[in-house]
């Protein structure tokens, strides 16, 4: 097939590009040539800008373009639009954090969505992710109408990760002695490596699926301490863990999510999709994952390349973590 992938040089992106052309796919590459200018040199690259610069694509044809890389709708609009006569598949990749209504059990396509007061607003925050992902889904459902794919991941990991959200665990124990783990070690906790999710994209290209699919992992009920477990077993046994109750990390003002990755108080709605979001759906049509341990061993092996002083997106700094936990045992 001739693809046209949108961005395509970071994370996600480079993966279902790595995907696709391992099973022989004819690339091509729209972007402003910004990130990672140099990857994949035998792939063509256009250069050009989705936010209006899209002259490049003229006179062009491709059998599926994949878009990783669209976050505000009226962006995301000038590039489908312009693309609808010259591609008849569209697949775009959002996130489960468009849901908002966590009433139920667990999440499903189904789940309801969540709106923006100001739909004109292009600021990404945390509270506007979401409802302007629901927005580029429309834009896409109403251009492609009976030809897109959605597709909704959770948390993305894996070698390459841009955020350190996931990559801050297999590290912090790795490096052993006492690690500051949050909450119950029986909550659940659902992620996907991004290399799974990248090859079951482009056979999902590949078959013309259409319609809405969640996409997160596993394929069974995760706990944040088998997580952990897993991490210790690949670093060499060399942690030990003290789990802090959740009011406590509240009450000592530690940031969910972002200071203890993969972590958000159970009390909060949003733990519901981080948690318990169902993929029955994209397992049907052929998600599969591989060993947690490869993950793990994987994104630790990765990040041995990158810079020892480099600063991370997320985590807590070690001396913060020794100050917690002497809170904790000192309570």
């Amino acid at each position: 097939m001739k693809l046209l992938v949108i961005g395509g040089t970071v994370f996600l992106g480079r993966h279902i590009v790595e995907s696709a052309l391992a099973r022989g796919h004819e690339i091509t590459l729209f972007n402003r040539g910004v990130h990672n200018p140099k990857l994949f040199p035998q792939v063509e690259k256009i250069v050009g800008d989705r936010d209006g610069d899209l002259a490049a694509l003229e006179g062009r044809t491709w059998d599926a373009v994949i878009d990783p890389s669209g976050y505000v709708p009226r962006i995301v609009k000038i590039s489908a639009e312009k693309l609808a006569d010259k591609t008849p598949h569209y697949t775009f990749i959002s996130t489960i954090s468009v849901y908002s209504d966590f009433s139920g059990p667990e999440v499903t396509e189904e789940t309801g969505l969540g709106k923006l007061e100001d739909a004109t607003t292009e600021e990404i925050t945390n509270d506007s992710y979401g409802p302007l992902k629901v927005l580029c889904e429309q834009v896409v459902e109403n251009t492609y109408p009976g030809r897109n794919l959605i597709i909704r991941p959770g948390l993305i990991v894996g070698p390459h990760d841009p955020t350190d959200r996931f990559t801050y665990w297999p590290e912090r124990v790795a490096q052993g002695g006492e690690v500051l783990a949050p909450g119950r070690p029986e909550r659940l906790t659902q992620f996907i490596d991004v290399r799974d999710l990248a090859e079951w994209t482009i056979q999902m290209v590949e078959a013309k699926h259409i319609g809405i699919f969640n996409g997160t992992g596993p394929d069974y009920g995760l706990t944040m301490g088998k997580l952990l477990d897993e991490c210790n077993a690949v670093g060499g046994n060399k942690a030990t863990f003290s789990w802090l109750d959740e009011q406590f990390l509240l009450e000592s003002e530690v940031a969910p999510w972002s200071e203890l990755p993969l972590w958000i108080p159970e009390s909060e709605p949003l733990g519901v999709a981080l948690s318990n979001t169902n993929v029955s759906k994209a397992i049907a049509a052929g998600l599969t994952f591989r060993p947690l341990p490869e993950t793990v061993y994987d994104t630790l092996d990765w990040a041995k390349t990158l810079p020892a002083d480099r600063t991370r997106r997320a985590g807590m700094k070690p001396e913060r973590e020794a100050e917690i936990l002497q809170k904790w045992h000192n309570r």
